[in-house]
């Protein structure tokens, strides 16, 4: 089964709507690292609209540049994209295709086939949080800035159930960004307050 991974920049206070401000003074060799470790698990892209709009408006021609990126840009343009819209696109990228049906079907039909090394969600934060609520999501890998954006769209929209996440990797970089790998997990048994107050801090 293959797996499906979303990774995201992210501020503190759980903005993952990027502001170039506060996002591009903390990349980094390390962050450029890990984001090539990510993208290096998976053999198709899962974009919504506005990010492959984004990455199809910069990366081609980032490509046909030749610059330090090029290479970058050319795992991305040689990669198969699929891009969930409501309505039909005109692609110009090339291994670009509109998904078909219904988001959640086609992403079980995506994990399901064997023959894949994986399905990567580069941002798209409402495919995450739809895919999230449905159990679809097998890691959360986020790069925490050490910034409160205060503005912009935050990951975890509200809800009526928590998600439960196990930490299965963690790294600190220099620059005080934090990169944490999550996995979804089963939610911790009820626990009252008698139960843990022998824990509270002895007063001095």
């Amino acid at each position: 089964m293959a797996k499906v991974i979303s990774t995201l920049f992210i501020s503190a206070d759980g903005v993952a709507e990027i502001d170039p401000d506060w996002h591009f003074p903390y990349f980094d060799d390390n962050m450029g690292r890990a984001v090539g470790e990510d993208y290096d698990t998976a053999d198709v892209l899962l974009i919504g609209r506005e990010t492959y709009d984004s990455f199809a408006g910069a990366w081609p021609d980032r490509e046909a540049a030749g610059g330090e990126d090029a290479s970058f840009a050319k795992q991305l343009g040689d990669v198969r994209k699929v891009v969930v819209s409501r309505q039909p696109l005109t692609f110009s990228w090339r291994n670009s295709e509109l998904l078909s049906g219904d988001l959640l079907d086609a992403v079980a039909s995506l994990r399901a086939d064997a023959a894949s090394r994986g399905v990567l969600i580069p941002g798209s934060i409402s495919v995450v949080q739809q895919l999230l609520a449905a159990g679809l999501v097998d890691e959360l890998r986020l790069l925490v800035h050490p910034v409160a954006a205060r503005k912009g769209r935050r990951l975890f929209d509200d809800g009526e159930t928590p998600y439960h996440l196990k930490v299965t990797a963690t790294e600190v970089f220099p620059t005080g960004v934090i990169r944490v790998i999550y996995a979804p997990t089963a939610a911790p048994g009820a626990v009252s307050y008698d139960e843990v107050k022998d824990q509270v801090p002895a007063g001095s």
